[in-house]
């Protein structure tokens, strides 16, 4: 018992904040050791432990098995006596947990299912199966709640034959016992209709029985469904209509009841069977339309029911897809129904919208804005408005126009009263302008029926700088600018800007965040959507870009110093980021004070790290300042952002660390030299547990890269650096940073230093060709070998393998190189390795004297990769900061800082990526073929297939 006190002491002392850090450093100590996984099931197991204690174990357990159940190359890190006994005591005892700590130990069992199942774990399916009862619920829940944890994860994935066989084999042991088990639940809801304890069970079973019928039938629907599809789905439709006010708290407004989420989940399944088998459910479609309609039009506007209104709409959404269903809305008197009686209803502002805009004006502002608030009732409107408007935009313009008129002339009439009319107004000409979706980068295509520019005029304009009813027109208002930016000319939005800018001065939270987010967006419009010029540049905001992030800055801090408040709003640091990353160098007088600031704000979210949105954008800032700011001023800047970052990696604040590394190594490469203050890092950075996060790596291999090409003396001994490529080199989710720090190291260390490590490197290499080689790690092999062709020179290349064993080179080049070379896609590699391989052809001695015979095959494959059109995976320089959510992952692992974004290493800049390098390699190869005395490329054409020489003649007339 001795261990299980010690863990479950600092467990208890993991949740109390003073504490906290230092239970979880002393935890991670233990989690090496042997059973250690075990201890913390009979710990969260122990009835004899608080429950928080309990909890807490859970939370740390399911993170235990995501982090060490198997590595990123899939191979399983603990003891095989663990994982087994694992596996066999989990499922049991998770059943027999209360519901907070089975959610928890439910996600863990998901992931040693991601891994282990179906193969590695045969009898899981069974254990699962043979538990399911008909009288026992509670026990039926806990095993329902577990499967579902493994099947949700078929949803999103691409369909396989794989996928399809593991699918097979769950439903040939699941699909009986489930549908036994769903008309017993039945049966048992009708017979305890007053027994509302029992009721609470059996719809709680219910609605994972719901969802696993939505597991099941995810990819494609299975014979067994289809066959029951009446027992089925006639269940199902009948609780749609189904009530029982035991089920509901009359008190509470706020959370669905277990009936709302199982009729919530009944129409996601309802609309997963209408989009995806309308050809088997098709003569059951019209019945759930109807209890659909009948469902919308009796709901409350309560916020309980939201997630059930939402889902209902999207159903109809999809029927409204569908042409032969669409025609029952296409008629005047229909459409005109579904305005009054569910579209508007459901759009109208309710006091719970007005109390959430003034208790939690921040969660308001993320419901508010696009794509972030999928289950809100407005959101299900929109789309379920915009399909029905795709289908017949006169139909609907002129019907929800009508109305649209009636709303003003009310909001006229009396505005202090009826500002709600305005509010709803604005926000359904939206609805119906908007063709398409709305974008990172705005509104692409309007409504032709209607003028938003006008409407902006005559309806927006005067709610930006005369006074409102309420302050929500005022947002209304901000947020169409927002929506309608590319509608609006340069001029016009020159005229806004000032107007958003002095909304930064106000006291209203959601007015001055709106602001904040359409003046951001504002300064990512583009001149056109294929450019990558911005419409705003630094000489726009010459005057402006001062007092924009003095107030942005005043409006971070004004939250206090509790780093939770502090960074709760991102849209305000992302507006300062895109100031910044605008006006450029105009900005430097306030550089300095500016780095202070935000420097002050990283100290304080570092204490509790709440927002990864927020600190992305507060190094992206840091990052912006960095490399807009002139050389001399470096060292000045580096001196003062060591001393908060140090600090950062003492205290091990593991969110921060890879934004750490990325910023010290910009300024490396920038200054081209390492500051004293940054040479101290040079050896801790070689430690192994560094290199075990895996969000460091990408950032701690550019960091390392900086160092040796800056101040090679920093190593003194070469073990921990190659030590570090070894460890990545075997690793196929990191190899290819071990190729990117041997590449370094080899093109910027002294070669007398590194020749006693030649052999070892190339072995190593070698060595993951023949045990677990990817497509990707040997185009990357190739990539490596041409780039120091290209720069030490063929010769060091051939030796470099032959070192290994002589003659092997032969075997490498011929199975390897030469049949990858020309099914490399990306264009940068695809130039590298093109000019590398030619490189070794032409110019290299030990390969014309030793390795003739692969003159015709190199030849042949270099005109097959000169002559090929492909540019598969195109690559620019070009970061599309509009789209950096999607190209930054906030809150995994790892987040790549676009405003100091390390160019990719080109040894060829001379050469055009596309059509200079198709002339480079013609005129090398008529040189060669001249200069070689021996007319060889001539000598060796007729020995090349026949498609391959007239691609030879048509590559060498493209010579200059």
């Amino acid at each position: 018992m001795g261990d299980l006190g010690i863990i479950a002491k600092f467990l208890e002392q993991s949740v109390i904040a003073s504490t906290a850090k230092s239970a979880e450093r002393n935890l991670g100590s233990l989690e090496t050791q042997p059973g250690f996984g075990l201890d913390l099931l009979h710990i969260v197991a122990s009835t004899n432990l608080p429950l928080a204690t309990r909890l807490a174990g859970a939370l740390f357990f399911k993170n235990y098995v995501k982090r060490r159940w198997i590595d990123e190359d899939g191979n399983h890190l603990l003891p095989a006596s663990d994982t087994e006994l694992i596996k066999k005591e989990i499922v049991p005892l998770m059943i027999s947990l209360p519901n907070n700590l089975q959610i928890q130990i439910g996600e863990a069992i998901s992931a040693i299912a991601d891994s282990d199942f179906p193969g590695n774990w045969p009898t899981l399916l069974n254990d699962l199966a043979s538990r399911l009862t008909s009288d026992d619920m509670v026990t039926n829940r806990g095993v329902l709640i577990v499967s579902h944890s493994i099947f949700k994860r078929w949803r999103p994935l691409f369909r396989s034959d794989e996928l399809f066989l593991e699918i097979k084999m769950v439903l040939e042991v699941f699909t009986q016992p489930f549908l036994s088990l769903l008309k017993t639940v039945d049966e048992q809801i009708q017979q305890n209709g007053g027994n509302q304890q029992q009721l609470h069970v059996l719809f709680e079973v219910f609605l994972l029985l719901v969802k696993l019928y939505y597991d099941f039938n995810c990819q494609d629907i299975p014979e067994f469904f289809e066959d029951n599809i009446q027992t089925g789905m006639g269940i199902l439709h009948k609780y749609l209509a189904y009530s029982n006010p035991l089920l509901d708290d009359p008190d509470d407004s706020e959370n669905a009841s277990v009936l709302v989420k199982v009729k919530s989940s009944i129409q996601e399944l309802v609309q997963l069977y209408t989009t995806r088998y309308e050809d088997v459910f098709g003569d059951m479609i019209n019945d759930f339309i109807q209890i659909t309609w009948s469902l919308l039009t009796a709901m409350s506007p309560e916020p309980k029911y939201d997630i059930l209104v939402s889902k209902s709409l999207s159903f109809l959404t999809a029927v409204s897809r569908i042409p032969k269903y669409f025609e029952i809305f296409n008629n005047e008197f229909a459409m005109n129904n579904v305005a009054e009686q569910i579209i508007l209803p459901n759009v109208t502002l309710r006091e719970t919208d007005i109390e959430l805009f003034e208790d939690d004006p921040i969660e308001y502002v993320r419901r508010d804005l696009e794509g972030s608030d999928t289950d809100t009732r407005r959101r299900a409107c929109t789309d379920f408005l915009k399909e029905l408007k795709e289908k017949n935009e006169q139909l609907v313009t002129n019907i929800f126009g009508t109305h649209l008129q009636k709303f003003f002339e009310q909001y006229q009439i009396n505005s202090a009263e009826n500002w709600r009319y305005k509010d709803l107004s604005v926000y359904l000409f939206t609805a119906l302008a908007i063709n398409g979706n709305i974008t990172s980068s705005g509104v692409s295509s309007t409504n032709i029926l209607l003028d938003v520019v006008d409407f902006f005029t005559k309806q927006i304009a005067p709610d930006l700088t005369n006074p409102v009813p309420h302050i929500i027109l005022r947002v209304d208002a901000i947020k169409y600018i927002y929506v309608f930016r590319n509608q609006l000319n340069k001029p016009q939005l020159i005229e806004i800007l000032p107007i958003l800018a002095n909304f930064l001065e106000r006291d209203e939270y959601v007015v001055y965040t709106y602001a904040a987010i359409t003046i951001e967006r504002i300064l990512t419009i583009r001149e056109s959507i294929t450019s990558t010029n911005f419409v705003f540049n630094k000489v726009d905001l010459s005057n402006s870009a001062e007092p924009l992030l003095t107030n942005l800055i005043k409006l971070i801090l004004k939250q206090g110093t509790s780093p939770e408040k502090l960074a709760e709003n991102e849209f305000l640091m992302r507006a300062v980021f895109r100031v910044l990353q605008t006006a450029e160098d105009t900005i430097q007088p306030l550089a300095s004070h500016l780095l202070q600031e935000l420097l002050g704000i990283v100290t304080i979210i570092s204490k509790n790290p709440s927002n990864p949105r927020f600190t992305h954008y507060t190094f992206e800032s840091i990052g912006a300042i960095e490399s807009y700011s002139p050389l001399e001023l470096l060292p000045q800047l580096v001196e003062s952002i060591v001393p908060v970052f140090l600090n950062i990696l003492s205290e091990d604040i593991q969110e921060f660390i890879p934004y750490v590394f990325q910023l010290f190594a910009f300024c490396v490469e920038k200054g081209k030299f390492v500051p004293d203050s940054l040479k101290q890092l040079a050896q801790p950075i070689l430690s192994p547990p560094l290199w075990e996060m895996k969000g460091n790596v990408p950032a701690v291999t550019r960091l390392l890269k900086s160092l040796i090409k800056a101040d090679q003396s920093l190593f003194p001994n070469l073990i921990p650096v190659l030590g570090v490529f070894q460890r990545l080199i075997a690793s196929k989710a990191y190899d290819i940073y071990g190729f990117e720090i041997l590449e370094v190291v080899i093109l910027h260390i002294n070669m007398e230093r590194l020749k006693p490590y030649l052999k070892q490197i190339a072995v190593l290499l070698l060595q993951r060709l023949q045990t677990s080689k990817t497509e990707r790690y040997v185009k990357q092999l190739v990539v490596f070998l041409a780039i120091i062709s290209i720069k030490l020179g063929p010769d060091f290349t051939v030796e470099l393998i032959d070192g290994v064993q002589d003659g092997v080179f032969s075997q490498i080049w011929t199975n390897f190189i030469l049949t990858t070379l020309p099914g490399i896609g990306h264009l940068l590699s695809r130039k590298i390795a093109l000019v590398g391989v030619l490189n070794v052809m032409i110019s290299g001695n030990v390969f014309m004297n030793k390795y003739q015979p692969l003159l015709v095959p190199t030849l042949e494959a270099i005109v097959e990769t000169a002559s090929s059109q492909s540019i598969a995976n195109l690559t620019n320089d070009h970061i599309d900061f509009d789209n950096m959510e999607e190209i930054s992952t906030f809150g995994s692992s790892f987040s790549r800082l676009a405003s100091v974004t390390e160019r990719p290493f080109d040894p060829l800049v001379d050469i055009d990526l596309t059509n200079g390098l198709r002339s480079y390699v013609a005129t090398s190869l008529s040189k060669y073929n001249e200069s070689s005395g021996m007319a060889l490329v001539s000598n060796l054409a007729p020995q090349l297939p026949e498609d391959a020489q007239v691609k030879l003649k048509d590559l060498l007339s493209a010579a200059v």
